[in-house]
């Protein structure tokens, strides 16, 4: 006779996510990675940490990729060191929902794209699949452009060519895989790191006044009450806060090879979202790095016009005085570009198993995906030149706020639902707050969307 331990157990098992039984046999999320990172079952509780250390690294790319230094850049020539605190609001935010994701693909074995194609009928579910597209399509697109930039910057080489070497890519995110993908978080964290390392260099020249950048991360009325700086506050927040880092992450923490019981998915997500918490920091770091260096530098000197990646790039030395300045900048460009094409590129790949259970070979569903994104920045390039490629990357970023919501809504959703995740459901205070954190990012793009068009 079952216990009512045991009956108990089987109600959250069958209430947890109808897909949790014979359709989840040969669809695991990435499945030539799943568990294929080992997780010690004994020693100290940072050994442990340490086997979870790798995702949070991975997806905090996407929130200090080339989309996002023009606003930073921008914000900060402008308006010195007072969207400092949109920077942390949107960090913050950005926090919240990857431990979201994070819990939603280690309770129920599913990434944000297969749960949506599960939980909802076909043609929502159609429709999701293309907003999720366009968004990494949007994605590419500001990192090729990036890429390119960094390239022509740095060697001298046309953009059009630059944007072609991209597609290379697609070749190292399917030779590091291979190696395993611990080699290819390594790769990631030692282009953050460089990153990191180039921004310390150039706060430190720079010598930004201590007490005008902590000002700066206090919250101020003008960030509301002047258009101008609401305008770049809501380009911030919509370039920091990436859709397809929440389809990512719900995947890759599944290549953790954690035991898949109560107890064991409970530390599992434990230490995920301390991992990506932690690796958020960074990316807080980098953002709020670009906007002092612009703040110190150009808003400073009166150079309030600067708004764009190679005008930063031309004044950053004569205006600094250091000879390395620019070089540096444009270094960890290139490495902020090479890191988020390939990520990007792993979750174009999360993307179309989940939503259609393709089953195309791994380099041709890559060099697909990087395909979309090269041939509009190509052909842009060629007809309108470098001015093209800008307005390119706007264009981008506006993309990327029409369909955030796609993104959002669902995971909150579904990490609020007791019938879905059983006993791994949020908690109420939890779920008010992404409900909250879901509503502000909607409103904030939608009036984005208005000024763009409308306004």
């Amino acid at each position: 006779m079952a216990t009512p331990d045991a009956s108990l157990n089987q109600r959250e098992t069958r209430s947890s996510w109808r897909f949790n039984h014979s359709e989840e046999e040969g669809r695991q999320s990435l499945a030539d990675v799943h568990s294929t990172v080992a997780v010690p079952t004994g020693g100290t509780w940072f050994r442990r940490f340490l086997a979870f250390v790798g995702p949070g690294y991975m997806v905090s790319v996407g929130y200090m990729d080339p989309g996002n230094w023009a606003t930073d850049i921008a914000g900060g020539a402008q308006f010195g060191y007072t969207l400092l605190t949109v920077i942390l609001l949107s960090n913050l935010m950005a926090i919240l929902l990857q431990a979201l994701a994070a819990r939603l693909g280690i309770a129920t074995g599913r990434d944000l794209a297969q749960a949506c194609r599960d939980a909802y009928p076909k043609p929502v579910g159609f429709v999701l699949w293309i907003a999720c597209e366009l968004a990494i399509i949007a994605c590419d697109l500001a990192e090729v452009i990036g890429t390119a930039i960094a390239l022509k910057l740095l060697f001298g080489i046309p953009l059009i060519a630059g944007a072609l070497i991209t597609a290379l890519d697609a070749i190292l995110l399917l030779y590091l895989m291979q190696k395993g993908f611990r080699f290819l978080e390594a790769f990631v964290m030692a282009l953050l790191g460089i990153i990191a390392l180039c921004f310390i260099v150039q706060i430190a020249a720079a010598a930004p006044p201590v007490a005008a950048v902590l000002q700066g991360f206090l919250p101020s009325t003008e960030v509301v009450t002047n258009p101008a700086m609401l305008y770049i506050a809501i380009g911030i927040i919509g370039a920091t806060v990436m859709p397809h880092n929440l389809y990512l992450h719900s995947s890759i923490v599944q290549t953790r090879q954690f035991e898949r019981t109560e107890p064991g998915k409970r530390e599992a997500i434990k230490w995920a979202t301390l991992d990506s918490t932690i690796a958020l920091m960074l990316a807080l770091f980098i953002n709020a790095a670009i906007l002092i260096v612009a703040a110190s530098v150009f808003h400073a000197n009166g150079r309030t016009d600067v708004a764009e990646i190679e005008q930063a790039y031309e004044l950053l030395s004569p205006l600094l005085g250091l000879g390395i300045a620019s070089t540096l900048f444009a270094v960890a460009l290139l490495a902020s570009g090479l890191n988020s094409t390939v990520t990007a590129t792993l979750a174009g790949q999360i993307v179309m198993e989940g939503f259609l259970r393709l089953t195309i070979p791994n380099w041709a569903r890559r060099l697909i995906t990087r395909g979309i994104a090269i041939v509009p920045v190509v052909v842009i390039t060629y007809l309108y030149g470098e001015r093209g490629t800008a307005e390119l990357l706007v264009l981008s970023q506006v993309v990327l706020s029409m369909q955030l919501p796609f993104a959002v809504i669902p995971l909150v959703s579904f990490v609020t639902n007791r019938e879905k995740m059983g006993t791994f459901v949020v908690a109420r205070w939890v779920g008010v707050l992404a409900w909250l954190v879901a509503t502000i990012i909607v409103v904030l793009n939608v009036k984005l969307l208005y000024d763009t068009f409308i306004a």
